[in-house]
């Protein structure tokens, strides 16, 4: 059994941590890939980096969108999951 989904997520969720970084994505039924990510702010704009120009090696990426981005006084999200 193969799980490409999986795959693609699981390098996200191994980049996220490598950063340091706490949060989740999920797939959407329109094919595209929502998330939260929080952490330091420039830890943050490395996974965003990632997320818009490499992501996993089996992704295709047409274009991100970031959203919503404010200051928060303490993690609000612990570890970094996949959400089904």
């Amino acid at each position: 059994i193969t799980c490409l989904l999986c795959a693609v997520f699981q390098y996200t969720e191994d980049q996220g941590r490598s950063l340091g970084l706490s949060g989740w994505v999920k797939n959407t039924r329109q094919g595209t890939v929502i998330g939260q990510i929080q952490g330091p702010q420039d830890k943050v704009q490395d996974m965003m980096l990632w997320l818009r120009s490499v992501g996993s090696p089996s992704s295709r990426i047409d274009r991100a969108v970031f959203s919503n981005q404010r200051d928060i006084s303490k993690l609000e999200i612990h570890g970094f999951s996949t959400r089904y």
